[in-house]
Formats: structure tokens, sequence, C-alpha cells
């Protein structure tokens, strides 16, 4: 299936999220949205108030998710592609998902709050 740019750039838009519309979130509708952390291995650092879900457990725990809540799905950073194939399963799902784009690499270098991680 071939897609003009335009329409993957609404798309992008549509999927992702950027740290600073997360804050946003978090000032304005609070309670809303769930930060959910789908890294694998030990996390040194972590999202305060996100929760931990590996991503190969994603389809074996997604009963633990709201379904009423959007749930901003974040990984390691650009180039990590679990937050993307924690989505897939979720979205078929009915949930509705955002990735957080740049992943806590971008959440860091916006010297964003964080707290200490799993194995951290």
């Amino acid at each position: 299936m071939k897609i003009s740019p335009l329409d993957y750039f609404k798309v992008k838009l549509e999927a992702t999220i950027s740290p600073v519309g997360v804050q946003a979130l978090q000032k304005q509708a609070p309670g809303t949205f769930l930060l959910v952390d789908v890294r694998i291995g030990p996390v040194p650092t972590r999202i305060p108030g996100s929760i931990r879900i590996p991503e190969p457990e994603i389809p074996s725990r997604m009963g633990e998710l709201p379904k009423d809540r959007l749930l901003v799905l974040y990984c390691w950073e650009t180039w990590c592609s679990l937050a993307t194939k924690a989505a897939v399963p979720l979205l078929e799902a009915g949930y509705r998902v955002k990735e957080l784009f740049g992943g806590i690499a971008a959440w860091e270098a916006m010297r964003m709050p964080t707290e200490k991680g799993e194995g951290g």
C-alpha cells in the first residue's frame, strides 16, 4: 500500500505525542491517559506515574490496562521499535494508543522529571 507523504505525516501526527504534548496533557487533562514503559531489561530511569509492561508481555497483560484512557507508550529512543510493536496488538484490541516520540531519551534530553527505574 502506497501512501502520499502528506498522508504519512498526518498519520504520524495522530500516532505520536511529544514530551511537551505529554506535559501539556498532565496539566490540562490529568487522569485521561496512562504512560506505559514497554522497554525490555533493566531500566535505569522511568517517567513518574508510568507503569511498566515490557513489550513481549503486552498481549498477555492487556487486561491490566484501562480501555477508557489514552495509552502513551514509550521505549528507549527514536530508533527503538518496542513502543511501535506494543501498539499493534493494543490497537487491534480497541485501545487508544500514542507513541511518545523519541522515547525516554527525548524526555530526558528535555530535562523532564524522571525517577529511578527497575534495575537502575
